[in-house]
């Protein structure tokens, strides 16, 4: 007995139009790169696991999703290993190959490994799904897209400028209100020192992470059982709720931050790009195992979501791999997310619901052939038209065309094919319209 059909957790189907909405978030992201002067690449689904692991974290490793050995892979794996139930040991010994977890970390190995190909700065787009395993729920899945921009191979803060401005102009034309966020790594790095712990900079920067979703109670709570004293803790949740960039000019190391965020926005004006949607959030804390600088991050304003993008400077990311004093920076859009807001909002056009134009129907199998004759002649005109494969009752035929949303339907009979005119009907307005070949086709561009 065959088991019955089911989704793999954190992953989703999409049917025509579902995939035709997802198409349309892709075109607009896409055009706007290309408009930037961004090009398009792309990089393989698997990895090497020594390509992805120590990149994310400790909590990004766990959430790679690894790919067994072909073969007899336990083969090689001694008696006491097995028996040892030592996962993270095995392995290693088992899988050399992982799902990509970003589209950053590949681009970075690509870089690298194609540098005598590539004009520095190199600026490129990706959009392509990458793999978490992750535990699902609302906004969150195992397969999902990311779209990314990155530019490496320059320090300046014009491309900081430039990513906003991308942020701006995507959100603008998908009509989603937000918020873009944005902070930088010297300035956290910063209020641990003014902490008097910048040994505890990265664990500082998880608590002070949660203070929107757990509040400052629990986070004075962690921050004194990490080490902090009392005292220090609560100037810094006085400085964080103030949260104005000129009062954090505490240390030499704050203030590289600062004066990075001031330039950012100076180009911003420069270029008379609108920011009053970005705001300067000194908890923002993401992705700092490679994020070296700027920080970003896209928050839908009037429904509850998380961010829609996200993204930074990284310095050292090809170091890892071998190539020293490239300099990168980059954002992501979460296209899977920006799908479910634009859902939720009901801000996909109407015109994605219908992808026919026109459906010609047929009263018999002479009339039908005609039919498919008059539909391929109508695509050589860019018209996308379909044939119903049947000629016969209507009533049939008629319940498909309101099934697939066409825009128009033909009926094609005795008179259609001996005068060669049709009777064009509108099936949103019930309007029909008598018509030569020509005449249609100029209808149905128009």
């Amino acid at each position: 007995m065959s088991s019955k059909p089911s989704l793999a957790k954190g992953t989703r189907d999409f049917l025509p139009q579902q995939s035709r909405k997802r198409k349309f978030i892709f075109k607009i992201i896409e055009d706007c790169f290309k408009l930037n002067a961004y090009q398009p690449l792309e990089t393989p689904a698997m990895e090497n696991l020594t390509t992805l692991t120590g990149k994310y974290g400790e909590e990004g490793d766990k959430l790679l999703f690894k790919i067994l050995n072909s073969g007899n892979y336990l083969n090689e794996v001694s008696e006491e290993l097995l028996h040892s139930k030592n996962s993270n040991a095995l392995i290693s010994q088992i899988c050399e190959k992982g799902l990509r977890y970003d589209l950053t970390v590949p681009f970075a190995r690509t870089v690298v490994m194609n540098r005598h190909l590539i004009t520095f700065p190199f600026k490129r787009y990706q959009i392509q799904p990458v793999w978490r395993a992750d535990r699902p729920q609302r906004g969150r899945y195992r397969e999902f897209y990311q779209c990314d921009a990155d530019v490496v191979g320059s320090s300046s803060l014009m491309y900081e400028a430039e990513l906003i401005k991308i942020y701006l102009e995507v959100f603008k034309e998908l009509k989603i209100p937000v918020q873009i966020q944005i902070n930088h790594r010297s300035i956290l790095e910063g209020l641990a020192i003014h902490a008097g712990r910048p040994d505890l900079f990265i664990p500082m920067t998880v608590a002070l992470d949660k203070l929107d979703k757990v509040g400052p109670d629990h986070v004075v709570e962690e921050l004194v059982s990490l080490g902090f004293e009392n005292d220090k803790v609560q100037n810094l949740l006085e400085l964080l709720t103030k949260g104005k960039l000129e009062d954090f000019n505490l240390n030499d190391k704050c203030i590289v931050g600062q004066n990075e965020i001031y330039s950012i926005i100076e180009y911003c004006i420069s270029a008379e790009i609108d920011t009053t949607q970005v705001l300067f959030n000194p908890n923002l804390a993401r992705g700092l195992s490679y994020y070296t600088g700027t920080i970003f991050e896209v928050i839908p304003v009037g429904i509850i979501m998380g961010s829609l993008g996200g993204g930074g400077r990284y310095d050292n990311l090809t170091g890892v791999f071998g190539l020293e004093g490239i300099s990168g920076v980059g954002i992501s859009f979460g296209a899977d997310r920006i799908y479910d807001v634009m859902e939720e909002l009901s801000l996909f056009p109407e015109i994605l619901n219908a992808n026919i134009e026109v459906l010609l129907l047929s009263l018999d199998s002479e009339a039908q052939k005609l039919a498919f004759g008059l539909c391929c002649q109508l695509r050589k005109e860019g018209i996308i038209a379909e044939a119903y494969p049947e000629g016969g009752k209507l009533k049939k035929q008629f319940k498909y065309a309101e099934d697939i949303k066409a825009k128009y339907i033909i009926v094609i009979g005795d008179e259609e094919k001996k005068k060669n005119v049709y009777k064009l009907k509108n099936q949103q307005t019930g309007i029909e319209l008598l018509v030569s070949l020509n005449e249609l086709v100029s209808v149905l561009k128009s």
